[in-house]
Parts: structure tokens; sequence; C-alpha cells
């Protein structure tokens, strides 16, 4: 995909999911094709002429200004994150400059990062880039996503294993809910790097393979992934829900920890888990 027809594809997808009465527009008397605005609708919102927005839709308009990016944010009604999108897609498209966010990390991660994982068992630890491989882990780590271990190193992805390895449908009560969660979070990476090579062909790969991804792709839903608790339906050790860290500890790479308060029962699961990895 052109970053102009991606362009395109946003707004189309975000004026879709917008309903009428959502923007302070009446639902009118004539039957609507979808649920969502219609161009015309969305370019009065946005203070466009109706000529002007088909063209960015279409990408044959390519150089939108702050302006009209503003105008169209606040008429799509854009969180903070989605407008930066919105912003980092039009700048794509008309080729301006941006800060560089670096080359994409290879698959290494230094001695000390793979140090903090061994001292940090039997918390399962991980180290990612920024489209979700896993460049290193402590035993427990690997061991959490049941059936990881089964693929080449080059191959171990969260976003690949969850929607292309079959034991994600199982270790994920919510699979649906960590799905949705887990394209919104690569899709607000990307944002840091639209034009990584490794984005673009993760992206291609897993639309292959899954149309419930390429389905969750195409909504553009942002979401960044912050401290919350997860849960899982472990083939070893049963149900456990642990707390969830993400910190950042270098350009385009994050540490990823998994917790359990000492005396409770995930805890004692977690130390199961970590003689079963053992044994």
């Amino acid at each position: 995909m052109t970053a102009s027809t991606e362009l395109g594809e946003f707004l189309r997808a975000r004026r879709g999911r917008l309903r009428p009465a959502e923007a302070g527009l009446p639902a009118g008397t004539g039957r609507r094709r979808t649920p969502g605005l219609r161009r015309e609708e969305l370019a009065a919102l946005a203070g466009l002429s109706i000529d002007y927005y088909i063209r960015l839709e279409q990408g044959k308009e390519t150089n939108p200004g702050t302006a009209i990016l503003d105008g169209l944010a606040r008429a799509l009604q854009l969180t903070a994150e989605e407008h930066a999108l919105l912003y980092g897609l039009a700048n794509h498209t008309a080729r301006r400059s941006r800060p560089a966010p670096g080359p994409d990390p290879g698959w290494t991660a230094r001695p000390g990062l793979r140090l903090l994982l061994d001292t940090l068992r039997p918390c399962p630890g991980y180290v990612q880039n920024r489209v979700n491989d896993i460049l290193a882990a402590n035993p427990e780590g690997l061991a959490l996503f049941a059936g990881l271990e089964d693929w080449p190193a080059r191959q171990r992805n969260t976003v690949r294993y969850l929607f292309c390895h079959p034991a994600a449908r199982t270790l994920y009560p919510d699979w649906a809910g960590t799905a949705a969660a887990t394209v919104a979070n690569l899709r607000a990476r990307s944002v840091e790097a639209p034009d990584s090579p490794g984005l673009a062909a993760l992206v291609a790969e897993v639309s292959d393979a899954s149309a419930e991804f390429a389905r969750l792709w195409g909504r553009y839903d942002l979401r960044y992934r912050r401290s919350q608790s997860k849960t899982f339906h472990h083939p070893w050790v049963g149900d456990i829900t642990l707390g969830f860290e993400v910190l950042q500890v270098d350009d385009g790479l994050r540490l990823s920890v998994l917790q359990a308060r000492p005396g409770t029962a995930d805890h004692d699961a977690l130390k199961l888990l970590s003689l079963a990895r053992a044994g």
C-alpha cells in the first residue's frame, strides 16, 4: 500500500465508524449504505470542499496542510494518538521530513539486558523491537507463550504467535480482546517508524495468514500498551493472572516483565512454571 493510499484508507475507516448522531448531524430520511458519515458530511464538518476531500481519500491529493489535518481530526473526533497518526500519514504522503527514529534494531539485545532478564527470574521477561520480535527472553518468558519454542528464534514474534500459532487461542481466555489490543498497539508503534521494512513485512505476512488480523489492522485503532494485568490459561500451570509492565530500554527496544505478588496463588503458579521449564 502506498503512503497516499494509506492516508485515504485511514480517513475512510474512521469516517465509516463515526455515526451522524455522534457528529451532531441528523440521521436524515434517505437510506444510508453504511452507518458512518458520508463523504460530503465529513467534508462539511472539516470545512473542506467535497471534491478536495474525495481527492484525499483517493490518494490524488498528497499535500494537505496543518489546518486541513486539524479540521479532519476535529471532525473525526480523533484522540491525541490518532491525531498523531494522521499527521504521520500525511507527512509520509507528502514526503515531508520528520525526526528519524533510527533503523530497525537488529536481532541482538545487549549483554546487560540479558543479565537483567536472568535476574528477574522466576518472573517472565523478554525484550522486543518495534514490531514485536522477541530478541531475548528468560526461560520463563519463553515458556509463558506455550509452543513458541517450537518456532526458530527469528520467527518468534508475539503478533505472529497470537494470530498464527494454534496454542494462542487457548492460552488467552479473552483471545478477541487480546487480539484487538495487540493490533492497536502495533498500529500505535507504526507512528514511530512508518517506513520500517520489518513492519511492512510482518503486516503483509500476518494479513495473508489471518483475515482477523487484516480486519483489525484496517480499523486503524491505536493504543499504547501500559501497565495492566493479563490472564493466561497455561497448559502447565492452569489459570494465572500477572501484572504486566513495559519499559523502554533502548531506541526501538522495550522490556516486558510479568509478575505476581509473593504469597499469592499466581506467584506460586509462576514458580511452578519455572520448575516445569527447568524440568
